[in-house]
């Protein structure tokens, strides 16, 4: 009954509202949808010199459960949110920002990339790879580790962390792991859960379709990798990846194929689903335990990753 109440009140058209009122009405409903926010020790507002002008970023940084203000530099997260490549922002993700820097103990660098239609396929992208090699150049600046980086994101942002990844791979920036919740990763979306679960769960695939028109200027570019990551010709030599993805939710079988795929190429996977959940349901903790326990779940591997940098992938 709850989740279909969320469902009846949070989903409209968003083809009919348009990217302006979309955006507010996302933004109104997830916000009323969020636990309280965690307290964190810090917050700053940073902007990254890029080649497409200046790039906000939130950096959170935590509070320390041993109670130490901890001399060494801080491993980071670095965030990239949801909402179709078209919706979110900053203050949409804040309460799960603060969540994983509290969960992970970790500094969360929340990155506001540019969004579509204005900005098309491979604006965010560009963003989000600029974003990365910014914090990773400015960490001991910042008080920050570079040698352990974490590239994540939900949705439509655990894509931008995926194909950040592969972007990166062999590069000098070379994040420890990415975190990503059901993530999308082939923007065919031809997949069972999206013929199944096409209505009536929060996310559909009319709104997905849609967010793909506005995302990309022509379908010739869903196999591009930088748009469909699971499209990539190889995908060995990745960082090791946590995946979580949901029951009822259209994207559910991207973010699974994703985890065999990676596992096919030798990269080091932890795959799970929340099988009763929805898509979004990480935003919904004020409502949804599942979606706190998911947070914890997503500590338990930065912190793992964190004390153990080393153990990347089983190549």
């Amino acid at each position: 009954m709850l989740l279909s109440n969320l469902v009846k009140e949070s989903q409209p058209s968003y083809a009919a509202l348009g990217p302006v009122l979309a955006r507010q009405h996302y933004r109104q409903s997830r916000l009323g949808l969020q636990s309280p926010s965690l307290r964190v020790s810090d917050v700053q507002m940073l902007a990254a010199a890029t080649s497409a002008g200046l790039l906000a970023i939130r950096l959170y940084r935590p509070v320390l459960l041993n109670g130490s203000v901890s001399p060494k530099p801080l491993p980071c997260v670095i965030f990239f949110h949801g909402g179709g490549w078209v919706l979110g922002d900053l203050d949409t993700h804040d309460g799960l920002c603060r969540a994983l820097a509290q969960a992970g103990q970790c500094a969360v660098a929340a990155v506001d990339y540019r969004l579509a239609p204005e900005y098309r396929f491979p604006s965010a992208v560009e963003d989000a790879v600029a974003a990365t090699e910014w914090i990773a150049s400015q960490a001991e600046a910042l008080g920050l580790d570079a040698a352990r980086l974490v590239i994540a994101g939900d949705s439509a942002g655990g894509n931008l962390a995926a194909v950040t990844a592969i972007a990166l791979r062999g590069s000098q920036v070379q994040p420890v792991m990415q975190l990503l919740f059901y993530p999308a990763t082939d923007l065919a979306h031809d997949m069972d859960s999206h013929r199944r679960l096409a209505t009536g769960y929060g996310l559909t695939l009319s709104s997905m379709m849609w967010f793909r028109s506005q995302y990309l200027s022509s379908e010739t570019q869903i196999g591009d990798w930088r748009a469909s990551p699971l499209r990539a010709r190889d995908h060995s030599g990745l960082p090791r990846a946590c995946i979580i993805t949901a029951g009822f939710d259209p994207l559910r079988d991207e973010g699974r194929a994703y985890a065999e795929c990676l596992h096919a190429a030798g990269v080091s996977v932890t795959y799970e689903c929340f099988g009763g959940m929805i898509h979004g349901f990480m935003l919904m903790t004020g409502v949804l335990a599942a979606g706190g326990h998911a947070i914890y779940r997503a500590g338990q591997a930065l912190r793992d990753v964190f004390n153990n940098p080393e153990r990347q992938s089983a190549r």
